[in-house]
This record gives structure tokens, sequence and C-alpha cells, in this order.
């Protein structure tokens, strides 16, 4: 897997019931449904999106039964993937979800109907 970082343009694309995507735009968006196919890293965006501000790794750790390096792996993935992005700080490193990330991927699944609402 490509270890550059994946940029989600604020236009990227329509909605799926709307219009096919491209070969470009898929290949920009399966990276980062991949990485949220796995439950750990479900969780640990989760935890980064529900926090008020940048989030300490070490304030994540304490949330699952796995390693250090196991908790960093999935960050990693999370950061490759474009969804996450962080900053070390001495000792720790910080994460936030990258602004606006989750608004567009939303975008590409919604289907215009109302929550709750049936065909």
């Amino acid at each position: 897997m490509s270890k550059q970082l994946v940029v989600l343009d604020a236009a990227c694309c329509a909605p799926l019931v709307r219009a096919p995507l491209t070969a470009d735009q898929a290949g920009t968006l399966a990276p980062m449904f991949k990485a949220l196919g796995d439950p750990v890293r479900l969780r640990l965006l989760s935890l980064i999106a529900a926090a008020p501000g940048e989030v300490c790794v070490c304030e994540l750790t304490g949330a699952f039964d796995l390693t250090g390096p196991t908790i960093s792996h999935h960050l990693r993935v999370l950061r490759e993937a474009g969804l996450v992005a962080c900053e070390r700080r001495g000792t720790w490193v910080y994460y936030w979800v990258v602004p606006g990330v989750l608004d567009r991927l939303g975008e590409v699944l919604h289907t215009g109907e109302r929550a709750g609402s049936r065909a």
C-alpha cells in the first residue's frame, strides 16, 4: 500500500446514487473506506472525531485491550488514508480528524432520502 497521504477534493464525488464514480474517484475513496472497515480503526476514528479538539495517543490506548504498537499501526493506517492528521509534541503524538473528510465521505453515500424513510 502507498504511504502517500490521500487528499479528498471538496468537489470529489457526487453521491453514488446520482452518478457512477470515475476510476480516479474510486481510487481516492477506496483506501478511506478500507481503513474504516476494521473495527479498531473505526472506533479510533470515532474517539478522535468525538473529542472536542486534538487527542493525545496516550488517551486512546486505554480504550483498547491492545499493545501500543498495534494502536500506532491502526493510527498510521488512518493517517495514510487521509482520515486523520497528527503532530508530534515531545514524547506524545496528537491526532485530529482531517477537516471536512467525514462530511465528504458522507456525501458520497448520501441517497437523498431522510433517515428512517422507506421507498
